[in-house]
């Protein structure tokens, strides 16, 4: 075949991954929890552990006022789907045979109940979300990546201990306000998403980009991206579509490696 012959492959024919619609609350309730336990299994590959601290929630479909989350004190690691627990609005588990983390229940039913747009919420104890906390300071527009955070995070400005009260739930729903994400000081990340997929990725590169910030700031004087071009680059790189399309390969990665998620 000769480079004439070559004719371009209409785009419409290209492979281009979007997020699944369903038919059935049930089919779309299976998918929040399969896609809830890769996620957890990402955090436990990426280190961001910390004994039995950290959750990440997911919605239910039907129930909206009830969410999905890991069991308190099993590791990221093993988590299955048929582990997984069902809370209600009180706190009260509803489906399953484990416990709830009680901070996992302040912190993220008053997540879900201010924010009726987040599908799923992730937080976590990971070491550069905890380092950069420590500083009571936001992300800098150092980096493309960073710019998806740009003027689209908060900051939950106190610690006042390990979260147990919704009270302090509401003030952290506060601070997040309508962005993607909230330091917590002295505490970690959180971030929320449409999706899980979304939730968890935001996680994920919010946590590198804590790193690449310290980094940065210990080898010496930094370069910020200009305003302009950090807004513009937040338009191109910071809604919950892409942070979908760029957790893809991660999920594609650990259902292939670990097929047991799946049980």
């Amino acid at each position: 075949m000769s480079l004439s012959d070559l004719q371009p492959v209409p785009t419409d024919q290209l492979v281009f991954r979007l997020p699944q619609t369903f038919e059935t609350v049930e089919e779309e309730r299976r998918h929040r929890r399969e896609r809830l336990v890769a996620a957890l299994r990402l955090f436990g590959r990426f280190g961001f552990e910390e004994g039995v601290a950290g959750h990440i929630t997911v919605r239910d479909p039907e129930h909206t006022d009830h969410f999905w989350v890991n069991p308190f004190g099993m590791s990221f690691k093993q988590v299955k789907v048929s582990d997984l627990i069902l809370v209600n609005h009180d706190g009260q588990v509803v489906e399953g045979r484990y416990h709830v983390n009680q901070a996992a229940f302040a912190i993220h039913a008053m997540i879900h109940q201010a924010r009726p747009d987040a599908v799923a919420a992730a937080h976590s104890h990971s070491v550069y979300g905890k380092a950069l906390s420590s500083m009571g300071a936001l992300l800098e527009p150092l980096t493309q990546d960073a710019c998806a955070f740009y003027e689209d995070h908060g900051l939950f400005d106190d610690y006042t201990g390990v979260v147990l009260e919704t009270e302090e739930g509401r003030r952290i729903a506060q601070a997040l306000g309508s962005h993607k994400a909230v330091i917590l000081r002295n505490h970690g990340l959180l971030t929320v998403g449409d999706s899980v997929d979304a939730a968890a990725w935001w996680f994920i590169t919010m946590e590198r980009s804590c790193q690449a910030q310290l980094l940065a700031k210990a080898a010496g004087p930094t370069i910020q991206i200009s305003h302009e071009n950090a807004k513009l680059t937040h338009g191109q790189i910071g809604n919950d579509l892409v942070g979908w399309i760029n957790f893809q390969p991660l999920h594609d990665q650990i259902i292939a490696a670990e097929p047991d998620l799946f049980d």
